[in-house]
């Protein structure tokens, strides 16, 4: 189990859901935690119940993730940065907007890719860093509980990050790098349109922030790249495998 006592970590989108979870979880193991979020007074009111520090910040900005990393670096070198805040977007393909996309990717993807490259540029000489970004299991395929609901964009931005995270963890010799893979979460996202996750379908799989984080902070102690939270992510991804493998019979390469 990592020992978090005297660290210095920031999570993005802490002010609420998978976030506010991971900031809780890594305070109760001792961390200082930054809390950052585009909300003001969700990161004030978790800070304030963790002992931590908030601080405001909007991630659609370009300029915001090294100005994040700057003032959060100022009490000291980060042991860990949890790029977890993102955006979701619910509309079908055909009726996406370049604005609209625009947007979903600026936040779910480049911030994290600003993040990681202000974060790595923070680091002293022989130091290493660990990040973890908040993926989705939308980025390895179309889960069968949310099919038909519009998720293209948001998926399409998660796909991305995660190929990034990816190729960072080849190039990055300084950073540990982990990739969590949400199923389906209680988080605000959810509970707009569902004020009650008792009655949530039994095929979503619905699980709570906390149980999340558990996960998180378990598959960063065991050092896993991939940290999924749910079973069905797999027979999830086997549609695409199958695709792939069908069409190389169908064109005669195996």
């Amino acid at each position: 189990m990592i020992d978090y006592h005297g660290q210095r970590v920031l999570v993005t989108g802490g002010g609420s859901g998978i976030g506010k979870a991971l900031a809780e979880a890594l305070a109760a193991r001792g961390a200082h935690v930054l809390v950052a979020d585009v909300n003001a007074a969700g990161a004030d009111s978790v800070a304030a119940s963790i002992k931590g520090e908030a601080i405001a910040c909007d991630l659609a900005d370009a300029a915001a993730p090294g100005r994040l990393i700057e003032a959060a670096s100022r009490g000291g070198p980060l042991s860990l940065l949890c790029s977890n805040a993102g955006i979701g977007r619910n509309k079908r393909v055909l009726k996406e907007t370049d604005e609209e996309t625009a947007r979903v990717f600026t936040v779910n993807f480049s911030a994290g890719v600003r993040l990681a490259q202000a974060y790595a540029a923070s680091l002293g000489e022989g130091a290493r860093g660990r990040i973890m970004f908040t993926a989705s299991e939308n980025s390895l395929s179309i889960p069968a509980a949310v099919k038909g609901r519009g998720l293209g964009a948001y998926a399409a931005s998660k796909h991305a990050l995660l190929a990034a995270a990816e190729w960072l963890r080849d190039e990055a010799d300084a950073l540990g790098v982990h990739v969590l893979l949400p199923g389906a979460v209680y988080t605000p996202l959810i509970s707009r349109s569902l004020p009650d996750p008792a009655q949530a379908p039994p095929g979503l799989g619905l699980i709570m922030p906390e149980r999340c984080a558990e996960l998180a902070l378990r598959g960063m102690d065991l050092g896993l790249f991939y940290i999924p939270t749910h079973a069905h992510i797999a027979s999830d991804m086997r549609a695409r495998s199958d695709g792939v493998m069908a069409a190389l019979l169908a064109l005669g390469l195996i």
